[in-house]
C-alpha cells in the first residue's frame, strides 16, 4: 500500500479563529498559515489538521468527523468545553463510551474512552 493519511481538513468560515481552539485542544502548533485561507496544524504523533476557509455555512451534521481517544474522557470533555466546545450527546456500547462534541464552528467530533 502506498497511501497514508497525511491530513484531515475542516471547512470553516474563519481558519485563524478555529485554529485557536484546535491548537489548544490537540496540543498542536500552526505549521503553515496561507494568509488565513488555509492553515496546517501539526503535532508529532499524528496526521496534520487542515483548516480551510469556505464561503458556505455548515448546514446539518458533517459527514466525516474525528474520533479522539483518551484515558480520562470526563476530564478531557471538561477541558474541551472550557476551550469552547459544546457537548452534543453521550453514547455507550459494550466496551466503549464516547461524548459527541462540536467545536466553536459547529463541526462535530467525538472523544472516546475504552471501557467507558
Amino acid at each position: 500500500m502506498t497511501l497514508s493519511l497525511a491530513m484531515v481538513t475542516i471547512d470553516c468560515a474563519e481558519p485563524r479563529e478555529l485554529a485557536k481552539f484546535w491548537t489548544a485542544a490537540l496540543n498542536a502548533q500552526v505549521e503553515q498559515d496561507y494568509d488565513g485561507f488555509f492553515m496546517i496544524l501539526t503535532r508529532a504523533d499524528g496526521p496534520a489538521l487542515g483548516l480551510q476557509k469556505v464561503a458556505e455555512d455548515l448546514t446539518g451534521k458533517n459527514r466525516v468527523h474525528m474520533d479522539l481517544h483518551t484515558a480520562d474522557r470526563h476530564a478531557e470533555v471538561a477541558r474541551l468545553t472550557e476551550l469552547g466546545a459544546t457537548v452534543v450527546d453521550e453514547q455507550k456500547v459494550p466496551g466503549m463510551a464516547w461524548t459527541v462534541l462540536s467545536d466553536p464552528a459547529g463541526n462535530v467530533f467525538c472523544v472516546g474512552q475504552p471501557g467507558g
